[in-house]
């Protein structure tokens, strides 16, 4: 996973881009996810969902706090050139774990 995060982090400082999606899910009444939320995020993070092989390429989904250390969950898409955002959200706890970092369905796997 060193490698993706390398990516990451290398994309990242190149640039950010948001899909529509993501925007809408930043701005939602209830989440209300800043840009500034969004980096202080990706500078410190840790990757609890690892997707080599989505059909958009490497993804993963990244957990990492944002103002007043409210958890934020991204999933993103290093490039050469930026990297994506897919996807943010405030994970619901009634789906993660109390630390917020593993899903509920897959406590007893």
């Amino acid at each position: 996973m060193n490698d993706i995060k390398l990516k990451i982090q290398q994309s990242a400082e190149k640039n950010i881009f948001y899909t529509v999606h993501s925007v809408f899910q930043c701005i939602a009444i209830n989440r209300m996810i800043s840009p500034k939320e969004i980096r202080n995020v990706l500078n410190n993070y840790e990757i609890l969902e690892d997707y080599p092989y989505d059909k958009r390429g490497h993804t993963c989904l990244i957990c990492g706090k944002g103002i007043d250390n409210r958890i934020i969950h991204l999933v993103c898409f290093p490039t050469d050139n930026f990297l994506q955002i897919i996807t943010a959200y405030l994970p619901d706890e009634k789906k993660w774990d109390d630390n917020l970092k593993q899903r509920e369905d897959t406590w007893n796997v």
